[in-house]
């Protein structure tokens, strides 16, 4: 019986043995091997993953070897002996332009991450790589607070990650990264493509992410344990997103109805 998840108070400390042990991507010390960090990509963490994307994207994106270039460029991670890592994909029926801005803030998870529930930057302004916040979990989890720090944030590219380096929980050294990406999928209640256009007006977001296994857990639990709280995050994500989608739409509908009269 394993035991369940519950929160400690750690922090998190930088290593490099990957350097000591690698050089040019060969192994000096082979004796060493179990305990060289693995870089795995996105698509290796779920293999129909790759699949899904390329096929999403060729379908739907004016550049979709663009896309595909900026997943396997965010979405990798070296992934130690004691760790485990997955990805979760979502299809949103609004424009990147509409989920972006919610994402990006990192000085307001808990806009759309319901199991936050306050935050608060503690370095830096919020907007730049390096800055840290200070979060606060609901009541209810196997957690109390986290300090993370944005690693990525590219608005060309609509990625953003952090990295967890302090707090008090279990889900040590977690990192993540979160995607963009255009698609042509809506939804019954979204408006139609605008004929003659390759915009896309739907989004797929991918979130990765790598987290040590906690003691008396195991990989499998773990995942299925992040998995469900990314997911749930990014439903809460998809309902936002589409509601400012169609407020938006119907804004712009009943100004173009004002101007015909």
């Amino acid at each position: 019986m394993h035991s369940a998840l519950q929160f400690q108070t750690y922090t998190t400390t930088t290593t490099t043995t990957t350097s000591t042990f690698v050089t040019n991507n060969t192994i000096v010390d082979s004796t060493t091997i179990t305990m060289l960090p693995l870089k795995t990509t996105a698509a290796e963490m779920k293999p129909s993953l790759a699949h899904e994307l390329a096929k999403e994207l060729s379908l739907c994106c004016p550049s979709p070897d663009k896309e595909m270039d900026t997943v396997a460029k965010y979405h990798n991670h070296e992934v130690g002996p004691n760790q485990c890592c997955s990805v979760v994909v979502q299809r949103i029926a609004a424009p990147v332009e509409t989920v972006w801005p919610v994402v990006r803030r990192f000085d307001e998870p808990q806009t759309y991450k319901h199991f936050l529930r306050s935050c608060r930057v503690i370095a830096g302004d919020g907007n730049q790589v390096g800055c840290l916040r200070e979060v606060h979990v609901v009541s209810g989890l196997p957690a109390n607070c986290s300090t993370e720090r944005l690693e990525v944030l590219d608005e060309e590219s609509h990625a953003i990650g952090f990295r967890v380096v302090a707090g008090e929980h279990r889900l040590h050294n977690y990192r993540s990264i979160t995607t963009l990406h255009p698609s042509t999928y809506y939804s019954a209640d979204a408006p139609p493509p605008h004929p003659g256009t390759n915009k896309g007006i739907g989004t797929v977001v991918v979130e990765s992410y790598v987290v040590d296994v906690p003691p008396g857990n195991t990989k499998e639990e773990t995942c299925v344990f992040v998995d469900t709280i990314v997911r749930c995050n990014l439903q809460s994500l998809t309902k936002i997103a589409e509601r400012r989608a169609k407020s938006s739409s119907s804004t712009t509908t009943t100004s173009s109805s004002c101007k015909v009269s």
